[in-house]
């Protein structure tokens, strides 16, 4: 009977130790450096596939959100040598006989595990020949997607996701966004949308289906709605214990909400620490990465001793979540890409395996003084490696 009870007892504390949350230390990787004056490289994020990594990646042009075709990098398992930056033809600019460019911008890749493919996703982009995004043709701000087979390394040239002819869809993008995969294969993509580019923003999610060559709309959600600046926009989705949860930009602060089937959300709330106090996070994106015994938010917010830098987006934190309380844990805090002078508010994060999880960043050399303060045009990846192994499921 002793015995008996000791092997409970043993159970029962192995069952809780389990159940601890995880920690995590940092190793940071540049990938590479560049500031020309030219270009710089920008929006990198990553996605794990069959053998290794999958790295997207954009020249930013030197104005405002002006991109050039997506080129990619390819990594051997997670510590070999990255190759390229390559950029394929069927995913480059499309220059229009009217001088107008048609480009991407704010990608983000992943792995569909039952097609065997990877797909990326983001936003069409016009541009007028000195640089500017246009809203001179209808729907031409729309979420595109481009299919990769690592078995040919070939790439599709971009399509459009069909979405419904309500005018509210207008203007609809899946941008600098986590969108993910169900287990039967189904995808749920967060998308803002609007009458027009004009309009104040709103986020729902929308159920689709992949065949390995057509992404196809199926339903969405419900609207979430905030009466305040630009809205809810660029937003990031993730799954965690059985629940699903949404970050949002919102230009005075960031915000969360949840739901239990991923399409109909609850009310957002303003982030805030589990002392009561906001976050300072605003105007930037936030994003998520979920381990099985937690879940964890990566962002920028202010007081930091980083007024210098643009919306105080940079250095990169990463904390753990209350999800019970939706806040964030104070104590938990790290800083995971430390302040250079460059903003890092455009940035991915991924499940690689496992033992570890990624978050990319390009550092913005938008400051005159960034140089100055230690920033070089870097492409970080920082690796986050966790205590004990994440065992949910990608």
């Amino acid at each position: 009977m002793k015995a008996c009870l000791f092997v409970l007892g043993l159970v029962a504390v192995q069952m809780l130790l389990s159940a601890e949350p995880p920690d995590f230390n940092v190793k940071l990787e540049t990938v590479m450096k560049h500031d020309d004056g030219k270009f710089l490289w920008f929006h990198p994020r990553a996605a794990a596939v069959p053998g290794g990594v999958v790295m997207t990646i954009q020249k930013h042009l030197k104005v405002s959100d002006y991109y050039s075709g997506l080129y990619f990098m390819r990594r051997e398992g997670v510590d070999g040598a990255w190759s390229g930056p390559t950029l394929p033809p069927e995913i480059d600019w499309q220059p229009q006989p009217d001088g107008v460019t048609i480009s991407v911008a704010d990608v983000t890749p992943g792995w569909h595990a039952k097609t065997g493919k990877l797909l990326a996703i983001g936003a069409r982009v016009r541009y007028s020949p000195k640089g500017k995004q246009l809203d001179d043709v209808k729907r031409a701000h729309q979420t595109v997607y481009a299919v990769y087979d690592p078995k040919t390394t070939k790439w599709t040239p971009w399509q459009v996701l069909e979405l419904p002819a309500d005018d509210q869809f207008n203007f609809a993008r899946n941008a600098c966004a986590q969108w993910l995969i169900k287990a039967d294969g189904s995808l749920l993509v967060p998308l803002y949308i609007g009458n027009s580019v004009k309009d104040r923003f709103s986020t729902t999610v929308a159920e689709c289906q992949f065949d390995g060559t057509k992404l196809t709309f199926v339903k969405h959600g419900n609207i979430v709605r905030l009466h305040v600046a630009r809205g809810l926009y660029e937003p990031s989705l993730i799954a965690f214990a059985g629940r699903y949860y949404l970050t949002l930009r919102n230009d005075e602060r960031g915000y969360v909400s949840v739901s239990d089937d991923g399409l109909q959300f609850a009310e957002p709330t303003p982030w805030t620490f589990d002392d009561g106090t906001e976050l300072g996070s605003y105007n930037t994106q936030q994003h998520w990465l979920a381990h099985s015994d937690g879940l964890f938010l990566v962002y920028t917010r202010r007081g930091a001793n980083n007024d210098h830098i643009v919306r105080h987006r940079a250095p990169l934190f990463m904390a753990r979540v209350d999800t019970e309380k939706l806040q964030i844990v104070r104590s938990s805090e790290k800083v995971i890409v430390p302040e250079r002078g460059a903003e890092m508010g455009n940035f991915g994060a991924c499940r690689i395996n496992e033992n570890e999880s990624w978050v990319t960043v390009s550092e913005g050399m938008f400051m005159k003084d960034s140089a100055k303060r230690g920033a070089e045009g870097a492409t970080f990846v920082a690796r986050i490696l966790w205590s004990k192994p994440n065992t949910a499921a990608p």
